[in-house]
């Protein structure tokens, strides 16, 4: 199956990519990965999982998904090899990628309020 045209239409979307920084990065033969961008799934990279285990963060769920959309491109060993605050940050980016508007502007709102004031 060609994802690529969902990821070239993704990449006008806002919000459609995160790049997370790993605490514990990854060692891929001489190659060390110590970032890496998830890009907001499709349907299809949702296949055989469910809505509800995706979004309550069930870490089979996480593992089984970030494979499919993480770039580099990781390994089913390398993400469950994962640090478990790399793992926790990755569910929350996942997560993210689900939020409504509405969750998302309550998100903003939140966030301003706690800004500190100069």
């Amino acid at each position: 199956m060609n994802d690529a045209p969902n990821d070239n239409a993704q990449a006008t979307k806002p919000g459609s990519f995160e790049t997370i920084e790993l605490n514990e990065p990854i060692q891929r033969g001489e190659t060390t990965i110590d970032k890496i961008t998830l890009r907001k799934p499709t349907a299809g990279q949702l296949r055989g999982l469910t809505l509800s285990d995706v979004i309550g963060l069930e870490i089979s769920a996480i593992l089984k998904l970030t494979p499919r959309i993480s770039e580099p491109p990781l390994t089913d060993a390398e993400c469950n090899d994962l640090d478990p605050a790399d793992l926790t940050e990755i569910g929350g980016t996942i997560r993210g990628f689900f939020m409504t508007r509405a969750e998302r502007e309550v998100m903003e709102a939140m966030m301003a309020e706690h800004r500190p004031k100069t």
